[in-house]
């Protein structure tokens, strides 16, 4: 076990927090999904030379899930079993217990937490403009405790593109497909200036479509659908692996 120990202790000095970036309407709060719980620590353990996968036993109730880290020795480290409950005897129920539990089995045997971004940001300085970087490396930082502004639909300037924690908006248009161009064109940048690492970039992008969910509710189903999937494919490019959430 010695030479997994030695990796997995450098591996876990590049861990990153897991980001609560997606939403649960029914409790109205904010939870790091599967895919930013991986986000959070596998770079890192794949640079000490350690691959995590999930193994599933039998359960009558529920799912069994146990993360596994190997190690390219040869030597494994396995997290051990948690057993979560299916809410409901039906392949969404089981679906959804088996994506709860992969992500606080995963987070349990990395020793990470879900935090907040904004929370995050307080601590580090702002960061510097850098011409022909990243949009979003221009955002000013907040404390977690300062509510985040509402978007506001429309104004007399026209409709606005926000960027995250940002009261001042980046730009306004006189539609909704003007809109809709600028902020595919951000989102082309925040994904693809080859400045930022992947997984903040994925981060930038998470927050950049939150930020303007108000407006995205005013897309075109086509637009909609457009923006989906250009979401997803950004995502996948930067290696997220793209899973769905229930929860």
């Amino acid at each position: 076990m010695s030479a997994i120990a030695k990796a997995f202790v450098a591996a876990k000095k590049g861990f990153a927090p897991a980001l609560k970036t997606s939403s649960n309407p029914h409790f109205k709060s904010k939870y790091a999904d599967l895919s930013g719980c991986l986000e959070a620590v596998n770079d890192a353990l794949l640079d000490a030379g350690i691959a995590v996968y999930q193994e599933t036993a039998e359960c009558s109730d529920g799912v069994i899930v146990e993360t596994v880290f190997l190690h390219e020795s040869g030597e494994v480290l396995r997290g051990g079993k948690l057993h979560v409950p299916a809410a409901k005897s039906d392949p969404q129920g089981y679906g959804s217990a088996l994506t709860y539990a992969r992500r606080y089995s995963l987070m349990a045997a990395c020793g990470i937490a879900a935090e907040d971004d904004d929370g995050n940001a307080a601590s580090k300085p702002k960061p510097k403009a850098e011409r022909g970087g990243n949009p979003l490396d221009q955002i000013r930082s907040a404390g977690s405790g300062d509510p985040k502004p509402e978007p506001k639909p429309e104004t007399k300037a026209g409709l606005p593109l926000l960027i995250p924690r940002s009261e001042t908006p980046h730009s306004f248009h006189p539609d909704i497909g003007t809109w809709f161009e600028a902020y595919e064109r951000m989102a082309r940048t925040v994904a693809g200036n080859g400045k930022t690492p992947p997984r903040q970039a994925m981060t930038k992008l998470r927050e950049l479509r939150e930020a303007n969910e108000a407006m995205m509710g005013q897309l075109s189903p086509e637009q909609n659908a457009r923006a989906a999937a250009a979401y997803k494919k950004r995502l996948a490019e930067l290696g997220a692996q793209i899973e769905g959430d229930p929860l």
